[in-house]
């Protein structure tokens, strides 16, 4: 009678059977290509958290970002065989980049799949790793289909972003740095995706000292992880609109939930402005800039149910562009009121646009923009419209000056 062909592992098989042999193994496979980012102490955000807070800059290790640690150590597990196969994936962002580079140090062909409305500068930059571009589709989810396409017809091995072993195990090697270089840390601050970084870092460390928290951190806008959880199996989310664009996962992994629930001590939600609010502290107090999903950490240290405690904060990547920069730094400086907008009716006669000068001023107001418009006021033909834009220090000062403005005899419109 011939033999019967072994049941492959369940999820349940791969979670039991993991040890830290196999992050220490994973580690072994990325000397020599992954960078150990060393830890910086950050006395800003040890002070607005009331913790000892230690940042570990992943958007300072090559390509980036976290990424190619998962995929260098998935392709380097790969047979000779499948090598030959060449391997493929989607992604229009940093496991794009980590699979090119991790296949460009491998010898092995590397097919991405990109949305057609992927940036340009992505685009050239996967490409220049070496992988083969092919862009198709309006988004996500119509590459990953075209992907999956390619893959059975090519026969490409699929290295998946997240749920996958190989790729939770190179991830997870970020704990054991943040372990070896700060021995007594307390809690560890993770993003989460699709859950492969949280997976594997969580893994790690409780592993190897199950008294460290490690805490996982989602936008509220797209918290797949914290809702499956939450209800005891996989959901899938109705959006996941978010800044954070690289954890913007509507549905958790099957193997990374596994883990995330034996492994993660909590899930911290943030929001959109708290997002962007971390993003300009890093850029201010360290001079350090990341991707939103980069800064969901950062955005997290003040919500952690513990003080007095050392924690590391992971910044997962700094893949981000110009453009789309400048654009939170304007809205964090908004939320923060550290701009602001406001719009005053004025005689329309000499000397009132001084008198407004004069007022912010001595506020100590710096004006970065003037609108003087005639054509809003509808009630009389002897007023105008002034909207005036400054740069403020906090929302003390906004009311200070609101108040001066006040005292004038002028009704202030707040815009923003």
């Amino acid at each position: 009678m011939a033999e019967e062909k072994k049941a492959a592992p369940t999820v349940e098989d791969i979670v039991a059977q993991t040890t830290i042999a196999d992050v220490y193994r994973a580690a072994k496979q990325l000397e020599g290509v992954a960078r150990k980012t060393r830890l910086i102490h950050s006395d800003y955000f040890s002070e607005i958290s009331g913790n000892d807070v230690y940042l570990k800059p992943e958007n300072l290790q090559h390509t980036g970002a976290f990424k190619l640690r998962g995929a260098y150590n998935k392709i380097s597990q790969l047979t000779n065989a499948e090598k030959a196969k060449g391997v493929i994936t989607a992604s229009a962002g940093n496991h794009a980049q980590g699979v090119a580079y991790a296949a460009k140090k491998l010898g092995v062909k590397a097919v991405i799949c990109m949305p057609a409305t992927t940036p340009i500068l992505k685009v050239e930059g996967t490409k220049a790793l070496g992988a083969e571009v092919v862009l198709y589709g309006d988004g996500f989810d119509d590459a990953y289909a075209h992907s999956l396409e390619l893959q059975k017809k090519y026969g490409y091995v699929y290295i998946h972003p997240f749920n996958d072993r190989e790729v939770l195990l190179g991830q997870g090697t970020t704990a054991l740095e943040i372990i070896d270089a700060q021995k007594d840390i307390d809690a560890i601050l993770v993003p989460i995706g699709g859950g492969g970084f949280a997976s594997g870092v969580a893994l790690a460390t409780k592993l190897v000292n199950p008294n460290v928290k490690v805490y996982g951190v989602e936008p509220a806008n797209a918290a797949c992880m914290k809702a499956a959880l939450k209800k005891g199996e996989i959901v899938t989310l109705g959006s996941a609109d978010t800044v954070a664009d690289g954890c913007a996962v509507k549905t958790a992994g099957t193997l990374t939930y596994a883990f995330c629930k034996k492994y993660l001590d909590g899930i911290i939600t943030v929001s959109e402005m708290e997002i962007m609010g971390a993003l300009l502290s890093l850029i201010e107090k360290h001079k350090l800039i990341a991707e939103g999903a980069g800064v969901l950490s950062l955005a997290a240290l003040s919500k952690l149910p513990m003080k007095g405690k050392k924690v590391a904060a992971i910044i997962s990547g700094g893949n981000i562009d110009i453009s789309t920069i400048s654009a939170l730094i304007d809205k964090a400086l908004i939320a923060r009121s550290r701009v602001f907008c406001f719009a005053v009716q004025l005689p329309d006669k000499p000397g009132q646009l001084e008198l407004i000068a004069h007022i912010l001023a001595a506020e100590n107001a710096n004006v970065i923009e003037l609108n003087h418009n005639q054509a809003k006021v509808t009630d009389s033909f002897k007023k105008v419209v002034l909207e005036v834009t400054c740069e403020t220090h906090n929302e003390e000062h906004v009311q200070r000056i609101i108040r001066a403005l006040g005292q004038h005899g002028y009704e202030v419109e707040r815009i923003y």
